[in-house]
């Protein structure tokens, strides 16, 4: 109230506004006021991009999809230098392991998959049907693919590494030590890992 005893409508000098229920004072809404994030960030120098929006191959591909991934893969089959992003590494980490349990839990069925028979006097046998065949053509098929993802493999591990802007022997280590390659495959992008890029090599 005033000193003449008039009620006083609004804030009194000195007094903060109040603020809409659940929020602080110094509260902004951060919708429609900041600009959104690109979801990929680049990391160091643009990286730029054919008609199709594709990074060349001595490129890192940051927010790749998995199918792409997959593919490039095998594109950059035997390219020790450049860099991979987390995206590139992770899923065909994920492409790998469904082949792998594919194959595997094949040869896994055919030779523990049993088949249970009757006879007219009620015995009841146990047989593994066509075990051997089977079994071979999915070890066979394992073994192609393991060895012709050998060498692209390393290779990735490598160029990961790279990626976080450190000398690509390391990813030996990841070889004879598994929690090594989660962790190299975690790492953050760095800026500096521009420097194992080869842009002339097209």
């Amino acid at each position: 109230m005033t000193n003449d005893g008039t009620p006083q409508w609004g804030p009194a000098a000195g007094d903060q506004p109040q603020q809409p229920y659940g929020q602080q004072a110094g509260y902004q809404q951060p919708y429609a006021q900041q600009p959104y994030a690109q979801p990929y960030p680049q990391y160091g120098p643009p990286i730029p991009v054919g008609p199709d929006g594709v990074p060349p191959l001595w490129a890192p591909w940051y927010g790749i999809g998995f199918l792409d991934a997959f593919t490039r893969f095998f594109k950059k089959y035997a390219r020790f230098d450049g860099r991979a992003s987390r995206s590139e590494y992770w899923y065909w980490v994920l492409a790998n392991a469904i082949v792998t349990i594919v194959l595997m839990g094949g040869y896994l069925f055919t030779w523990l998959g049993a088949n249970t028979t009757t006879d007219a006097y009620g015995n009841t046998q146990t047989t593994t049907s066509g075990a051997p065949v089977l079994a071979l053509v999915f070890i066979g098929l394992f073994g192609l693919w393991w060895l012709a993802t050998l060498v692209p493999n390393i290779a990735l591990g490598w160029r990961r590494v790279h990626d976080a802007n450190l000398a690509g022997p390391l990813w030996i280590i990841a070889l004879f030590v598994g929690i090594a390659a989660i962790v190299f495959g975690c790492l953050p992008p760095n800026p500096g890992g521009a420097q194992y890029d080869r842009p002339d090599l097209g």
